[in-house]
């Protein structure tokens, strides 16, 4: 007995066709039926259910030509809902549209026509040039001066001296290195405020009177602040900052590694 072939009997179940695949491929390459209202992955997911219970029995040419029509829709669907420029015909150009929009067209025509006169006049041109690979004839060498008339090996090793020389360093004793981290300063602030309890913002500076101290240690305050672990306070404008404690004594102060150096 033999087994019907795998589109014969395929039918499938949309909102707008019920029936024969075949009938639906039919309408729709024959441009009778809009191939935006079939959902190819439904029909897929159905044929292939089918194929769950009937694959042994179907013939390659009819599995080849389910899949070339499938294809086929999804191109067609997808040419369908890209967006196409509009084509004008004869009619559009001549006698659909204003005169001056017909005379802006062929002013815009008049100019790419001279762009296309002046490269292929100058692609003329440069066709005629051909670039020199031979040496100069024997007769016109003595007019060529020596590029190397005059040069000592001296001159090359001094130039080499000069040009392979290392860097010169840069004396930077001159500069203050500048010791302070964040991260030094918040455990500092932790430890004194976790211990008093409360303290002022001046009350721990008190042993370090230079400026950059004074940044580090209201930046480590802002940090701090920032993780809830104290509480800021100021009575009046520029005022003393109180320093009130809310975190565990106990715990590492969290620094990004990005504001490890100060």
């Amino acid at each position: 007995m033999t087994t019907p072939a795998a589109t014969d009997g395929f039918v499938v179940d949309t909102p707008l066709f019920s029936g024969p695949f075949r009938l639906l491929a039919e309408l729709i390459l024959e441009r009778r039926m809009d191939v935006c209202d079939v959902p190819v992955a439904r029909v897929t997911d159905q044929f292939l259910r089918l194929g769950r219970d009937e694959a042994a029995g179907w013939p390659l040419d009819e599995v080849t030509w389910f899949l070339a029509i499938c294809a086929t829709m999804l191109e067609l669907k997808v040419g369908r809902l890209l967006p196409t420029a509009a084509v004008e015909t004869e009619a559009d150009l001549l006698g659909a549209v204003s005169p001056d929009l017909l005379y802006a067209r062929s002013v815009e025509l008049a100019a790419f026509r001279g762009v296309a006169d002046l490269l292929e006049a100058l692609f003329a041109d440069g066709s005629l040039l051909v670039a020199r690979t031979a040496a100069a004839p024997p007769e016109f060498a003595h007019l060529y001066p020596d590029v190397l008339d005059g040069v000592r090996a001296e001159d090359l090793a001094a130039l080499a001296a000069i040009a392979l020389a290392p860097p010169p360093v840069v004396d930077l004793s001159h500069v203050a290195p500048i010791r302070v981290s964040l991260a030094d300063a918040m455990a500092l602030v932790q430890a004194r405020v976790s211990v008093a309890g409360v303290a002022s913002f001046r009350d721990l500076l008190a042993d370090e009177p230079e400026r950059i101290h004074v940044v580090v240690r209201f930046l480590a305050l802002l940090e701090l602040h920032r993780q809830g672990k104290v509480e800021l306070s100021q009575a009046r404008l520029f005022g003393d900052i109180q320093v009130r404690w809310q975190g565990d004594s106990n715990a590492a102060p969290e620094v990004e590694p990005s504001q490890e150096p100060a």
